[in-house]
């Protein structure tokens, strides 16, 4: 079925004489199904394709006794032209709770089916994103069950893959990397920056993924593939819309979005708006009797005049000062001349109001809050990105796609103690320029992809102390290097895939990437140091080799080895910036890049006809990880600093240790109407010393989620709970970034939601949804988080397409 699947991508038909339109929709929600594949074999092979509208010609068929239909995300069926006659060719299919026939261009940045590649992935389809109607896109990770997910605010989110976090996992958008030249160790919330009501879909790509991506991707990638706009199915002008309302009662969230599509011929547009508002997230109302009052927001701080208060919060499991706002916007323009080039614009833009780190604001200091103003400035993100896509056949190559991008990050830090006047802003700026070609060409059994990356990244960071009282401002040293900095990165790379015999394929792949970080220290005030710029300059080549064996269409197994690395950024070289009374953090020109070396094995088996099941293990070498040691500067182990002596401690590549675990899952289609999906995922790392082993930091417990799905002519619901174990003490990394000061004396506890959603699709074009998450009101954290989850969260959520 492959090469049908294939051909239907890219191909379709036109057929004379009497026509017979036939249209295929969603079972559920009445939309039509674009790039269904309808063919028989008998008396010879004969295939047509839906198009936009679900629509095309099944007139061939009118003599067929068996008509076959195959969509990637629907379950198979067959019928008779007779049979399609009685339902007056209109057809609904019924989703698949599972496939490997999706294709995904993640693993190696071009299109393959995903059961040909070795590498572990999990696609989120738009319908599935469009269900589970979360709130934002770290929301959306999180209720996968794929993804654990840390937050210090209710405005953010910071994937954990495979235990590495942050500035370890890469995110992609529409094949532009994210990450950037501050993306630090800590935890981020740029996630929330990508609008999840317009992707496509998004696949995660576990293990690392160097040789595609290049550096940051240790644990894996996430790609977030934003929707594309359509053509015309015909000779008109085609315009479509849709809109959406949603109210959340946890957050008491407000979301309104709309999107329009105009297709013609050759050109169309989409445009997208979407504003939230959240107001102060209620956390769970029934607590775990062995901690109290564990996690209750008990005070909070006003200013009252020129004086900072103090106030008694008179409900507990209302986390005062987390509630914001967010605007996302994206504009596409697609222009395709011909059948085999396009070109296309993609242009977004996300910003928020200012986010309260809300952690900060519970810490106490002498019985009182520590802070009176601890917020991020708006989140600011601008993407402009032109993608020329060509399918010319010639020596060198079968298709080409190439995209320049430029991206405008802006973010702020901004903090005032209790009782004091002066308020701290610490902003940055980025401007990344990026250049991305990807070639292809087949050749038999062969095929070979390659090519060529390269990335600048400016940063500015500027910094000033304000009187809130008078107004006047003074300087203020900066969190990077105030001469600015600059880093850039360029990088080859070559994949090549054999099918030995459609039992047997391997892939292997080698890219080689040279980066370069360039800071420049103007204002020695604050920091009296000798010298007046680093440079750090490295070059990494990594590897993969990944073979599948499907010894029969009932069992698939796969085996990958890989390497990864992450260059030193911005962020590691300036932690000169945060330095604490008696120590000085000095850049090191030496620190070089972190690597890993990774092996996994999956299994994939279908037990009879609906039900399949597969285990994906791994084992991680982690080795040259970045740490803080005692260092020396100038040959001396303490300098001056402030006015003061201070011991030197600098960024150095000291550690080394190992991550392993795995992936469980089970699929099963109980009935044509319900179906079952299990999913639990289990990861252990450990740091390595001259004594016993200690954990390293961001390793999630153990987590998952159990789903039963059910389909019906205008409805889908579901029942499913969500899971973690127990993060016991022992397993804590004290000195990282896992947050032991905001969970219980015992660790983050084990707990389990039970959460239930329903869409009726009212008409063609409304369609409403209810759903309910923490049905039982528990009160818990996620592992590392410094916020309580949301409580009993009541979701209502009005749709219309036109």
């Amino acid at each position: 079925m492959k090469k049908y699947f294939v051909l239907a991508m890219f191909t379709s038909m036109t057929l004379a004489g009497f026509a017979q339109q036939l249209t295929v929709l969603d079972q559920t929600s009445l939309q039509p199904v674009r790039d269904v594949v309808i063919y028989n074999n008998k008396p010879k092979l004969v295939f047509v394709v839906t198009d936009a509208l679900g629509h095309t010609d099944v007139s061939v068929f009118k003599d067929a006794d068996s008509i076959r239909f195959q969509h990637v995300g629907y379950r198979d069926a067959v019928y008779s032209y007779q049979a399609l006659q009685g339902m007056d060719f209109l057809l609904k299919l019924t989703p698949a709770a599972y496939s490997m026939n999706q294709v995904v261009v993640s693993a190696n940045r071009t299109y393959e089916i995903r059961k040909d590649v070795a590498q572990q992935m999990d696609v989120i389809q738009s319908s599935d994103i469009a269900f589970m109607n979360q709130a934002s896109s770290a929301d959306l990770m999180q209720a996968t069950g794929h993804v654990a997910v840390q937050k210090s605010q209710l405005g953010g989110g910071s994937p954990i893959i495979r235990g590495f976090e942050t500035n370890k996992v890469l995110i992609v958008v529409d094949g532009v990397r994210m990450n950037n030249a501050i993306y630090r160790g800590g935890h981020l919330q740029n996630i929330i920056t990508l609008d999840q009501t317009m992707m496509d879909r998004v696949e995660i790509a576990y293990g690392p993924g160097a040789v595609a991506y290049g550096s940051d991707a240790l644990g894996g990638v996430m790609h977030f593939i934003t929707r594309k706009p359509l053509l015309a199915s015909g000779d008109k002008t085609d315009v479509s819309a849709h809109v959406f309302s949603r109210y959340a009662s946890a957050s008491d969230e407000r979301t309104v979005h709309a999107d329009a599509n105009i297709g013609g011929v050759k050109w169309a547009s989409l445009t997208s708006l979407n504003f939230s508002r959240f107001g102060d997230l209620r956390q769970g109302g029934v607590r775990n009797p062995f901690y109290g009052d564990w996690g209750k927001r008990t005070f909070y701080v006003e200013r009252v005049g020129d004086v900072d208060s103090v106030f008694k919060n008179p409900n507990p499991n209302i986390q005062k000062l987390s509630g914001y706002s967010q605007y996302d916007v994206m504009q596409k323009v697609l222009f395709k001349p011909t059948q085999r080039s396009e070109h296309q614009l993609n242009l977004q833009y996300s910003t928020s109001s200012d986010i309260n780190r809300y952690d900060r604001l519970t810490q106490t200091q002498g019985g009182l809050p520590r802070y009176a103003q601890w917020y991020y400035g708006p989140q600011k993100r601008l993407l402009a990105a032109y993608t020329f896509v060509s399918m010319d056949t010639c020596k060198m190559m079968d298709n080409s796609t190439v995209t320049t991008a430029y991206q405008n990050i802006e973010e702020s830090r901004n903090d005032r103690r209790l009782g004091r006047n002066d308020l701290r802003h610490r902003s940055e700026h980025l401007d990344i320029f990026s250049v991305n070609a990807d070639f292809s060409k087949t050749m038999g059994k062969h095929k070979v992809l390659y090519g060529l990356e390269a990335f600048l990244n400016d940063v500015a960071s500027v910094a000033e102390t304000e009187d809130i009282v008078t107004g006047m401002m003074t300087p203020l040293d900066t969190r990077y290097p105030d001469g600015g900095s600059v880093m850039t990165s360029f990088a080859a790379y070559l994949t090549h895939s054999l099918e030995l015999y459609p039992k047997l394929v391997v892939n292997e792949g080698v890219r080689f990437t040279h980066t370069r970080l360039h800071a420049a220290f103007d204002d020695t005030t604050f920091f009296p140091f000798p010298f007046h710029d680093v440079t750090q300059q490295y070059g990494a080549l990594n590897g993969k080799v990944g073979v599948v064996y499907k010894p029969g269409h009932k069992w698939r197994l796969s085996l990958v080895a890989s390497t990864g690395f992450r260059a030193p950024n911005v962020d590691d070289l300036s932690k000169v910036f945060e330095s604490v009374p008696g120590t000085v953090i000095v850049p090191n020109p030496d620190l070089k890049a972190e690597h890993t070396y990774n092996i996994e094995l999956g299994v994939t088996k279908q037990l009879g006809e609906n039900l399949t099941a597969g285990v994906n293990g791994y084992y991680c070498w982690y080795a040259d990880a970045i740490t803080t040691r005692p260092g020396t500067f100038n040959g001396m182990d303490s300098v001056m600093y402030d006015g003061q002596m201070g011991a030197v401690l600098m960024n150095v590549n000291a550690s080394e240790g190992y991550i392993y675990g795995g992936q469980a899952f089970v699929s099963a289609d109980l009935s044509r109407n319900v179906s079952l999906s299990s999913e639990l995922n289990y990861t252990y790392g450990r740091l390595r010393t001259d004594t016993t082993d200690y954990p390293l930091d961001h390793i999630p417990p153990v987590f998952g989620k159990t789903s039963v799905l059910v389909h019906l002519d205008r409805f889908k619901g579901e029942c499913f709970a969500m899971y973690n174990g127990w993060k016991r003490l022992a397993d804590y990394n004290l000195f990282g970034e896992d947050n032991i000061a905001y969970a219980t004396v015992n660790g983050m506890p084990a707990w389990v939601t039970l959460n239930a959603r329903v869409a009726y699709q009212i008409s063609a074009a409304w369609q409403v949804q209810l759903s309910m998450e923490n049905i039982l009101d528990q009160n818990y954290r996620v592992f590392a988080s410094n916020i309580s989850a949301p409580g009993r969260n009541t979701f209502v959520t009005v749709r219309a397409s036109f």
